[in-house]
């Protein structure tokens, strides 16, 4: 019986062959942290050891609430900074760069056959270049500071298998949500998701980061696409190091296959208030919201700004709606508005905001008040993330934000542009 990618990475970082359900001590490739640094640097001070072991696998990226909103997130990014600056670590991003998952991929740590872990349960991203890639918590990172090492526990995997071309005005966005609303929000609780067939083949590295990403939306350890030309080509002049694919093998054992056919699929939204609770958007369309958000580390690239801005040129927001625009990092910025999607955006009357984690996060920029609605491309719609726990979000592709902001109602984006 043949390995699958999970069993794969997993074996060689242990140095014997695995399966899934063992527990394996490993040490990772590079361990990703962002402002909850500050807080990890207080669990790693209560070990008692001055260095952190492996300085060079250590990549911090401030992104979350930037540029700082109060004196405490002030106090907070100092203190990271001088720890950086004492402990010699050089993967440091600061409050210009933007997301953390854009940012590491863009800098060149997610390599395929690599493993990485992160403070951020969104460490899923790296899944679409082909890397074995999951959160941990702030104790853990401490610890892989102090140590170099982590247990973890060999993940089942769950096969989805993407067939056929999407509709047109129809995104990656729309296919996890489905997938999602499907299976629910703990179908992947402790497994790996593996993402394949030609659907997956056809789709763009910033597609792929969208369903990587909220593979974590479904409970799941770790995503997965197999990485290809695609992969490589970004990689070129960007990889930190060498790397080396890995691939599941053809007759490797998964938990379960499922299988969807992607020219079926058609505009999803997310209502509040978990990710799973999911309809057609033609089954909410006309809810009125007040605050739109279209960006993130889901949906902040610049295919996603392009689509925005191709439905907005020329159009006008609704009065009754504020948009919030959110590149994902200062180079997707930067490309946007090399292409002029941003001054579209603008003159319809979107705000652009820094690259950041902003209103996603909701301690700060576009806080929610109580009884308000937002319409958001972001990953989660919990009671109370993005402000007032009063409020209510729905998530949806960045056609049906920007179609919906014109007329101030979610909307059907088919035929939008």
């Amino acid at each position: 019986m043949g390995q699958t990618f999970s069993e794969k990475i997993l074996s060689q970082k242990a140095g014997r062959e695995v399966r899934a359900g063992d527990v394996v001590t490993i040490s990772p490739d590079y361990v990703l942290t962002h402002d909850n640094s500050a807080a990890i640097i207080k669990e790693f001070q209560k070990l008692g050891i001055q260095k952190v072991r492996c300085p060079q696998k250590i990549v911090i990226v401030l992104d979350h609430v930037v540029p700082a909103s109060t004196e405490k997130y002030a106090q907070n990014h100092k203190s990271i900074r001088e720890f950086v600056s004492a402990q010699g670590i050089s993967h440091f991003y600061d409050v210009h760069n933007g997301i953390c998952h854009q940012v590491f991929s863009e800098e060149g740590f997610a390599m395929p056959g690599t493993l990485v872990l992160g403070a951020d349960s969104h460490t899923t991203s790296y899944g679409a270049f082909g890397v074995f890639s999951a959160g941990i918590g702030r104790s853990e990172a401490a610890s892989v500071w102090a140590t170099e090492k982590i247990w973890l526990r060999v993940p089942e995997t769950l096969k989805i298998v993407l067939d056929g071309q999407l509709p047109k005005d129809v995104y990656a966005k729309d296919i996890i949500l489905k997938i999602i609303g499907d299976e629910g929000a703990d179908r992947a609780n402790y497994r790996a998701v593996e993402f394949s067939g030609d659907g997956a083949e056809g789709m763009s590295l910033a597609s792929r980061l969208v369903l990587a990403n909220m593979a974590a939306e479904m409970g799941a350890k770790n995503g997965y696409f197999p990485p290809d030309e695609k992969t490589f080509d970004f990689l070129k002049d960007r990889a930190k190091g060498i790397y080396q694919p890995v691939y599941s093998d053809p007759d490797a054992d998964y938990e379960d296959i499922l299988e969807y056919d992607l020219s079926t699929i058609e505009p999803q939204v997310a209502c509040p208030h978990t990710v799973d609770n999911v309809k057609p958007v033609t089954a909410v369309a006309g809810t009125a919201f007040h605050q739109a958000v279209i960006g993130t580390c889901t949906n902040g690239r610049f295919e996603d700004l392009k689509v925005t801005a191709d439905i907005l040129r020329g159009k006008t927001v609704a009065s009754s709606v504020r948009v919030l625009v959110i590149p994902a990092s200062r180079t997707e910025y930067l490309k946007a508005l090399h292409a002029g999607f941003l001054e579209d955006l603008v003159r319809s009357g979107c705000i652009i905001l820094n690259p950041g984690c902003g209103p996603c996060l909701g301690a700060h920029q576009g806080v929610l008040a109580p009884g308000e609605v937002a319409l958001s491309t972001a990953n989660r719609n919990f009671r109370g993330r993005m402000g007032s726990r009063d409020s209510e979000i729905y998530l949806a592709s960045p056609a049906t934000v920007a179609a919906s902001v014109i007329q101030g109602k979610i909307t059907d984006p088919r035929g939008s542009q």
